[in-house]
């Protein structure tokens, strides 16, 4: 599975979660998708829905997406 990237643009109510201008790692669930939200891996650790635009998706190297993912491995 090809990992997907997007970067924080807001966090109101999600401060605690969520930092403003980081990365976070996407996980696709398409039922998120039908109610406008996206899966992200917060600041937890653990994956949670968020309203999809608090977030820009980002297309990054290939050598830097797989230096994110073994690093977090």
């Amino acid at each position: 599975m090809k990992e997907k990237f997007m970067i924080c643009v807001d966090n109101q109510g999600y401060e605690a979660s969520l930092e403003i201008r980081k990365l976070y790692e996407m996980i696709p669930d398409q039922d998120a998708e039908q109610h406008n939200q996206v899966r992200i891996i917060d600041e937890s650790g653990e994956d949670y829905l968020y309203p999809k635009d608090f977030f820009v998706a980002i297309r990054l190297p290939v050598q830097t997406r797989s230096r994110i993912v073994k690093k977090a491995a």
